[in-house]
């Protein structure tokens, strides 16, 4: 009787060979692919001043990945003013910078900078201070006074001169001194070094509630259109890399969406930023938070009056063409679609 034989089938591993080959080659180049598709670009962004509020959708951008999704990896660096900032733009030490509307002047000095987006208008973060018990008790007492500031050129000082001028005693009837960070500032004026400072309004609340100091003058009443915060990009960068450029802006603004919806996370990330209480970074955020600009669009009277300014302040000789310092051709389609 014939036995059933069951034979396996030869393996042909010439075949297998090619078989298994191909497979890695598929894997290889998925993931490659998904690696490049992955991949982030890396950008150096600095701060002028590193617990501003202004500031603080840099970090709400990082944290929630809102940056990360447009393809960018932020490296953050912390300066001591605007001045700074600006030196850092210069060098090309930083890509981006997050400074001030006065510092455009710096641009027409020379700076090899462009200003890419107006970050917020009016100067409601910034405010004016003296100890709990200082005999300076309005404006008018400021006369003479010395009144402590980050650096020469920086938003802080450029306030101090607007501030004299609408007095009636020219751009230097308040002096200044440069100082620094918030911190030596406060220092300066425990020390009576200067008779008051200029901080912002988180650090304001909490020297204030602390018992140290008090609110003498809110910016926010010194001048309506304006651009207290400006996104600037190293020319360089900006030329070689407009695409990053765009992209970073896209992630602030929507960055800026995200804060506007969501207060508790942005609460949970400022007073950790600012080093203040849940409770300060609310009051803070609530008072602030419509000062950010929603299209980075520049205004031409805010920029106007900068433009004059830097002449009634001696910081420039001529009025600049403000159009020369800045551009628009980087901001998301959104923000200037039907405008």
């Amino acid at each position: 009787m014939a036995k059933n034989i069951t034979r396996k089938p030869k393996t042909d591993s010439s075949a297998a060979s090619l078989a298994l080959t191909v497979v890695l080659t598929v894997s290889l180049v998925s993931a490659a692919f998904i690696g490049a598709a992955h991949a982030e670009t890396k950008i150096r962004v600095g701060k002028a001043i590193s617990e501003a509020f202004s500031f603080v959708p840099l970090d709400v951008g990082i944290e929630t990945g809102i940056f990360k999704k447009h393809g960018l990896e932020i490296q953050e660096y912390d300066f001591a003013g605007s001045a700074k900032l600006q030196q850092g733009l210069a060098s090309g030490s930083i890509d981006i910078g997050l400074g001030s509307g006065p510092e455009l002047a710096f641009i027409a000095k020379g700076v090899p900078a462009i200003g890419v987006a107006a970050l917020a208008d009016g100067p409601s973060l910034l405010t004016l201070d003296v100890e709990k018990n200082s005999p300076i008790k309005s404006v008018a007492d400021l006369k003479g006074k010395t009144v402590s500031v980050s650096t020469v050129g920086s938003l802080t000082e450029w306030m101090v001169h607007e501030l004299s001028r609408q007095q009636g005693w020219g751009p230097n009837g308040i002096k200044t001194l440069p100082i620094g960070t918030d911190v030596s500032q406060i220092s300066a004026l425990k020390t009576h070094q200067v008779d008051a400072v200029i901080i912002d309004m988180a650090a304001a609340y909490r020297l204030e509630e602390a018992g140290a100091t008090r609110i003498l003058f809110r910016f926010g009443d010194l001048v309506k259109d304006f651009h207290i915060h400006v996104i600037f990009a190293n020319r360089a960068f900006a030329d070689k890399d407009p695409e990053s450029v765009r992209a970073f802006l896209a992630g602030w603004f929507e960055t800026i969406a995200f804060m506007k919806q969501n207060k508790d996370k942005t609460v949970e990330i400022s007073s950790r930023v600012m080093g203040v209480t849940p409770a300060i970074a609310s009051k803070v955020y609530d008072e602030l938070m419509p000062a950010f600009n929603p299209t980075g669009k520049f205004n031409p009277k805010a920029l106007q009056m900068l433009a004059k300014s830097y002449v009634e302040m001696g910081i420039l000789p001529v009025e600049p063409d403000m159009n020369k310092l800045v551009t628009e051709k980087f901001l998301p389609v959104a923000s200037t679609k039907g405008k």
